[in-house]
C-alpha cells in the first residue's frame, strides 16, 4: 500500500481541474462504499498510472444515480463525498474529479462523454472500470464501447473482472448494504477490505445519558440508512486522536421509541463536543436494541455492554494494508 499523497486533490468542476491530474490513467466509477472491488479497480489504475509516469485520479459521480431517479426512495450511501475522498488518498490516487449527476447529465449520449470529458476536457492516456460500468444516455456506454471509443481517440482501456470473496460471490455495494442491515459487521467489514466509518455533526438530545452516568454525543444519520439498530462497539477520531466508544443506534424504546439516532459514549472523554463533526469506525454489532422495564436494568446492561465493547475493540487487528492506512492518517 503506497503512503497516501499529501497533495491530493479533489475538484467538483470539470472546467476547474488542474494541470497535475491532466493526462492521467483514470478509474471511473460510482465507488460506493470503495470496497474490494472498487479496489481492485483503483489500484489498477494507480499501477498503470506509475507505469506511464503520469497521475492517477477517480472521475466519479454525485449524487448517486439511483436517488437522482428515484428521490422518493434514496440510496444508503456507504461512503458519502468526503469519506469517499479520504479513502482515495488512502489507496494512493492523487486526486478525484466529481461530476454533478442529474437527469441532463445522464442524457448525455455515450460518444458526448468520452469525447468531450475523456478526451478533450481530462485528456486522459487510460481508463480503468469495472465489468458492470455503464454510462450515457440509456446506459450506452458499455465496457465494450468504452475500448472501442480508446482505439479510436488514443486512449487505453482495462476492464477490471469481478472481485468475489473468499465463498466465491461477487463483491458489491448492496451485500455490504445488507450486512449492515442484518448487524453483520464482520461481512460488511470484510467485502469493504476495511471497518465502515461515517462523519456526522454532533447535536443536542435530551441528555439522558449523562444523568444515567453515560454521557453520549449524539449524531443524526441520513433517514435512508439501513444499519441494524442495535448496540456496538466503535471508535472515535476527533482533532487527531482516537478514542474507544460504545455507542447505540435506534429509537431508545424504553424512553421515547423516537427518530432514530447513534448515541456515542466516549469512555473517559468529558468535553462538549455539541457542533463538532467526528467520524467513527465501526468495530463490532453487540446486541440489538430492547426495551428495559427499569432504569436499574438498563444500567446494568449498559456496564455490561461497555465491558464487551472494551474487549471487542482491544481484539481488532488491521484487515488490511488499506485499513492500516487509513488508522495511520488520524482522521480515521
Amino acid at each position: 500500500m503506497p503512503l497516501a499523497p499529501s497533495d491530493f486533490t479533489a475538484v467538483t468542476d470539470l472546467t476547474a481541474v488542474p494541470d497535475r491530474l491532466i493526462g492521467g490513467v483514470v478509474a471511473i466509477g460510482n465507488f460506493d462504499g470503495v470496497h474490494r472491488g472498487h479496489a481492485a479497480v483503483l489500484e489498477t489504475a494507480r499501477r498503470e498510472a506509475e507505469r506511464r509516469g503520469v497521475p492517477a485520479f477517480a472521475l466519479t459521480f454525485e449524487p448517486h444515480p439511483r436517488t437522482v431517479f428515484a428521490p422518493d426512495r434514496p440510496v444508503f450511501r456507504l461512503t458519502r463525498q468526503d469519506a469517499k475522498a479520504t479513502l482515495l488518498r488512502a489507496l494512493g490516487l492523487d486526486g478525484v474529479v466529481v461530476v454533478p449527476f442529474t437527469r441532463d447529465f445522464a442524457a448525455i449520449e455515450a460518444q458526448d462523454f468520452v469525447d468531450t470529458i475523456l478526451r478533450d476536457r481530462l485528456r486522459i492516456v487510460h481508463a480503468v472500470t469495472g465489468y458492470d460500468f455503464h454510462f450515457g444516455r440509456a446506459r450506452k456506454g458499455t465496457p465494450d464501447f468504452l475500448r472501442a471509443a480508446g482505439a479510436a481517440d488514443g486512449f487505453g482501456v482495462t476492464i477490471v473482472e469481478a472481485e468475489t470473496d473468499e465463498g466465491g460471490e461477487t463483491v458489491s455495494s448492496s451485500r455490504i448494504r445488507a450486512a449492515l442491515a442484518a448487524g453483520d459487521i464482520p461481512l460488511a467489514n470484510a467485502l469493504l477490505g476495511y471497518r465502515w466509518f461515517f462523519s456526522a455533526e454532533v447535536i443536542h438530545g435530551e441528555k439522558r445519558g449523562r444523568n444515567l452516568g453515560y454521557p453520549t454525543a449524539n449524531l443524526a444519520l441520513p433517514p435512508e440508512t439501513e444499519l441494524a439498530h442495535g448496540i456496538y462497539a466503535v471508535r472515535v477520531a476527533l482533532d487527531g486522536t482516537v478514542h474507544d466508544g460504545v455507542a447505540s443506534y435506534g429509537r431508545r424504546p424504553t424512553f421515547d421509541n423516537g427518530r432514530p439516532l447513534f448515541e456515542v459514549h466516549l469512555f473517559g472523554y468529558a468535553g462538549d463536543l455539541y457542533g463538532r463533526t467526528v467520524t467513527v469506525t465501526v468495530g463490532a454489532y453487540l446486541r440489538p436494541e430492547i426495551k428495559f422495564d427499569t432504569i436499574e436494568a438498563l444500567i446494568s446492561q449498559m456496564d455490561r455492554d461497555s465491558a464487551e465493547a472494551r474487549a471487542a475493540l482491544a481484539s481488532l487487528r488491521p484487515l488490511s494494508p488499506l485499513d492500516l492506512a487509513l488508522s495511520e492518517m488520524v482522521n480515521i
